[in-house]
């Protein structure tokens, strides 16, 4: 499906996987990247800062969006969360389907560039347990500061009112949920992985 449809950015099309911290996106868009032929991700933690949570919209913009508008690979520089730097360039290919994943994925500015956009449907509560769970007590103090900052950010640019598909994980893979009629099934998808 996500294949079939018309481009979002340039030649790519570019779909988004968002959702709380802890609610599984990054797991999830690793095994929708291997179901697509090794489609690239972009993981927004790469873009993020201990300063800047969620003010990476310039950077992704500057970095991806306009390279990939253009027709070319974008480049972009991940932050290193120990070093608290961001650090040498990284390529990303412009492929048929890139994946953006990450809290705040489907935020207003960058809606406009998605061919879809995709939400984890986890409460923020247990998708917060389970990021602490997997963090461990170490980051404990940056998940009280996280949990108010990423509760800010939906509260003033939510995404979860213009999700496409909603991603429910179950027993055995994944339950694709369409909110609106996609382009080219509207059957719910069964993905497992």
């Amino acid at each position: 499906m996500l294949r079939g449809l018309p481009p979002s950015c340039g030649a790519v099309r570019l779909v988004a996987v968002d959702g709380h911290a802890g609610s599984g996106k990054s797991t999830f868009a690793a095994r929708l990247a291997q179901a697509l032929g090794g489609a690239p991700v972009l993981h927004l933690d790469d873009l993020a800062s201990h300063d800047e949570l969620f003010a990476w919209t310039g950077r992704l913009r500057a970095q991806v969006l306009d390279p990939f508008a253009r027709g070319e690979v974008a480049e972009y520089h991940p932050y290193d969360w120990n070093a608290r730097r961001f650090g040498p360039a990284r390529r990303l290919p412009a492929a048929p389907v890139v994946l953006v994943e990450g809290v705040g994925a489907g935020r207003r500015a960058l809606r406009p560039h998605l061919a879809r956009l995709l939400w984890m449907e986890r409460a923020p509560e247990d998708s917060w347990r389970r990021g602490r769970h997997r963090d461990g007590p170490a980051q404990s103090a940056f998940w009280d500061g996280w949990t108010v900052a990423e509760t800010r950010h939906f509260a003033h640019d939510p995404s979860l009112p213009f999700a496409d598909v909603l991603i429910r994980e179950c027993p055995g893979g994944y339950l694709w949920l369409p909110r609106r009629l996609p382009a080219v099934d509207s059957k719910p998808i069964h993905h497992t992985g």
